[in-house]
């Protein structure tokens, strides 16, 4: 491959690998002596385990351990993350006999094979004492407590500007109602595997996670050795969608397990145990009343939501600081609750609180549209601001205007006729057009990157960051590529690994804007180590033979990049493998990445089917790192769009606890003939407020709107509006 040119496109550079099936995960990884592991887990949904009855489970041959307890000083809690600790929730199990929800783990299993320890498994029996479940937001039983007052802290505040009751009851135009979003699960494709291996007293864990720094740190803190003594990897992730942000519950025990047998041990966590024993998009509720004059000029909003957490832990929500600033409303409130529920711990979940919240809020803008006779895009296009209302700074760029107008002329919307169910297909179908804009917080973290210019001229990169399939390899070798004027294959790139840099979380979208502003840093750096100019094509082979010349086999730089505003202690808590994300408010600044969605659906009249026809995505997401992968993933986030609109809902069961759909055949998500065109664009003008490449995150963003442009297009074919997701066909023919 020769040298990349400015601004071309590169291909996926793992793309290969991953169609043919040579990329291996942590689950792949077989090292010699190897046995497998498998839960066993309640049936009750609260309460008290008095008997586990394991008699059956060991005499299944092959068996090597069953194990129901652990004492003290072999496994302690990993803490959990909002309290400085590195767990996806303070509950540890099999520590205690308490139940706090279905589908808890009673015993592991672990035997020769993976039929025998899923045989045991099934043969585990319990007997409890029961106390009755609250899984949802309205069960009795269920307690609900304002956030701010039980985390009193300024990250859990609740958001108030100028008074806002007050400009909404002088409103001459008003709205005000309730959108509820139900739970949901992340379901990537890879299961969450884990392969522990002790070395001496060294352990060595393959696990397929998006924070390799703290399952590292955790594991130590939970078996009360060095960290330094555990290296975590994890190159490929698969899936995740924040399903794999913290320590899970079963790595603990799994080492536990290897070093009383001293041998390697696998666990993979089946499909409906990963339902009830990790993290999920919790319930949502959210009350929104808008006031407006008659020309559609917004001129207050208060937003009140309530989402389910869990008895032992309080997952703290988020939802009003991107609806306080979608557009320039002076007057805003908005207050935040949370309900126990009896669930494990919920968490983050692809836009974990903008697409919930922007649905609700973006739909009640439609109604504002409808009400004052306003084309939707004009509403939106007269609320614009390039002020945060919030905190009064200047917005570190905004193209929310322009991703408005390039949607609107791309999609045609001009011949959009405005009232509901004047538009037909030929076979009959009605057909609606939607609009909805979304944000997403423009975040970046710090992060470390060491490179090494070999004596082939080849350069590898060691950075912090993980490989979730957004494309992170593609943007560094990109980066790496263009910089030093060379070919991307030659270029070797290592993510994801404590045994290298410090790695920090990735999520939040900010992996791309983490990693490479310290690559770019790293790359200064080097090129400062040779004596060669900041800028232009280098030769690296000429620069290698140089240094190989003086006696020096290789070049090795190291740079830690910070985003704005953050000092060295952010650099502190990356090597302790806590997160430390800066934004969206900077100094001086507030940063956000934009989209706006618009949205054909059909529907068929007498059944109530719908099918989304097409979509046009215009994102402003500052320069663009990777054309290739970035594209890619806003259509991966219309596509989740597309589900969660109209396809996916955890199904809680209100007489045992758990969720009712805990599978893929019963948990349904969109398949090829749900999805039809999708048509993306960018901006790419890059934000160089944010880090000297001015690259911002769109991974997050792309979820954000898509819902509401779908549900805001159903209300246009049909004329009846839904204010609950998903909408599925009894709620079109209700």
């Amino acid at each position: 491959m020769s040298a990349a040119a400015p601004d071309a496109p590169l291909p996926r550079v793992d793309a290969y690998e991953k169609v043919t099936g040579a990329t291996r995960y942590s689950a792949d990884r077989t090292p010699p002596g190897l046995a497998y592991a498998a839960l066993a887990v309640a049936t009750a949904g609260k309460g008290r385990v008095t008997h586990v009855e394991t008699a059956a489970a060991r005499a299944v041959d092959g068996v090597l351990l069953v194990l129901t307890r652990f004492e003290e000083h072999e496994l302690r809690p990993a803490g959990y993350r909002l309290s400085g600790g590195y767990g996806f929730q303070t509950l540890q199990p099999l520590l205690d006999d308490r139940i706090a929800y279905r589908g808890q783990p009673i015993a592991l299993v672990v035997a020769e094979s993976l039929v025998a320890a899923a045989e045991a498994a099934a043969l585990v029996g319990a007997r409890y004492e029961e106390k009755p479940v609250a899984v949802t937001l309205d069960a009795p039983g269920a307690e609900t407590l304002g956030q701010a007052a039980a985390l009193p802290q300024p990250m859990f505040a609740d958001t108030a500007v100028g008074d806002a009751d007050a400009a909404f009851a002088r409103s001459p135009v008003r709205f005000d109602a309730e959108f509820d979003v139900g739970a949901q699960h992340q379901v990537p494709m890879e299961l969450l595997g884990t392969v522990v291996e002790w070395r001496g007293d060294d352990l060595v864990v393959h696990e397929c996670t998006q924070n390799s720094g703290a399952v590292r740190h955790g594991l130590a803190r939970q078996l009360g050795i060095d960290p330094a003594r555990v290296r975590v990897v994890s190159p490929q992730v698969g899936g995740g969608f924040g399903q794999k942000t913290w320590l899970q519950s079963h790595v603990g025990p799994l080492a536990v397990a290897a070093r009383r047998l001293g041998r390697p041990v696998k666990l993979v966590v089946d499909r409906t145990q990963t339902f009830h024993g990790s993290t999920f998009r919790p319930a949502s509720r959210h009350r929104i009343r808008l006031g407006a004059d008659r020309s559609g000029r917004l001129t207050a909003a208060v937003h009140e939501t309530r989402q389910q957490t869990s008895r032992h832990d309080l997952f703290a929500s988020d939802f009003t600081s991107v609806t306080a600033r979608m557009y320039g409303i002076a007057d805003f409130r908005g207050h935040q609750r949370l309900t126990r529920t009896d669930v494990q711990t919920p968490g983050f979940m692809r836009a974990p609180f903008e697409h919930a919240a922007v649905f609700a809020l973006e739909s009640a803008v439609d109604e504002i549209a409808c009400a004052t006779g306003r084309d939707p895009v004009a509403l939106r296009l007269a609320n614009d601001t390039g002020t945060d209302p919030v905190t009064g700074r200047p917005f570190s760029s905004r193209h929310l205007a322009a991703c408005l107008r390039r949607g609107a002329e791309r999609f045609g919307w001009a011949a959009r006729p405005p009232r509901p169910g004047s538009m037909r297909a030929d076979d009959g179908a009605l057909v609606g057009w939607g609009v909805a804009a979304g944000a997403y917080r423009a975040s970046a973290g710090p992060a470390v990157a060491r490179l090494r210019l070999a004596a082939d001229g080849t350069v590898a990169v060691e950075v912090s960051g993980h490989e979730m399939g957004q494309g992170l390899r593609t943007a560094i070798a990109r980066t790496v590529a263009l910089d030093l004027g060379i070919a991307a294959a030659r270029v070797r790139i290592g993510v994801g690994d404590t045994g290298g840099v410090p790695q920090h979380l990735t999520a939040g979208s900010w992996g791309t804007a983490t990693a490479l502003p310290a690559v770019h840093a790293a790359l200064r750096e080097l090129r400062a180590r040779l004596g060669a100019p900041d800028e232009g094509p280098l030769d690296t082979v000429a620069a290698a033979a140089s240094t190989a010349a003086a006696g020096r086999p290789e070049t090795v730089v190291e740079a830690v990049s910070l985003p704005p505003g953050q000092s060295a202690r952010a650099a502190d808590r990356l090597r302790a493998g806590l997160p430390a994300p800066a934004g969206p408010e900077y100094p001086g600044f507030t940063a956000f990445s934009f989209i706006a969605h618009f949205a054909e659906v059909r529907v068929e009249p007498d059944i109530g089917r719908v099918r989304v026809a097409r979509v046009v995505s215009v994102v402003d997401c500052g320069r663009v790192a990777s054309p290739v992968t970035a594209a890619s993933q806003i259509r991966g986030g219309v596509v989740w769009g597309i589900g969660a609109a109209l396809r996916e809902r955890s199904e809680p069961d209100p007489r045992f606890g758990g969720f009712r759909n805990a599978d893929l055949a019963e948990y349904v998500v969109p398949v090829n003939a749900d999805v039809g065109r999708i048509d993306v664009e960018f901006i790419d003008v890059p934000d160089p407020l944010v880090n000297p490449l001015g690259v911002k995150g769109c991974g997050e963003v792309a979820l954000v709107g898509v819902a509401p442009a779908i549900v805001n297009a159903i209300h246009h074919a049909t004329g009846r509006r839904h204010r609950a997701l998903p909408v599925r066909v009894e709620d079109v023919l209700a």
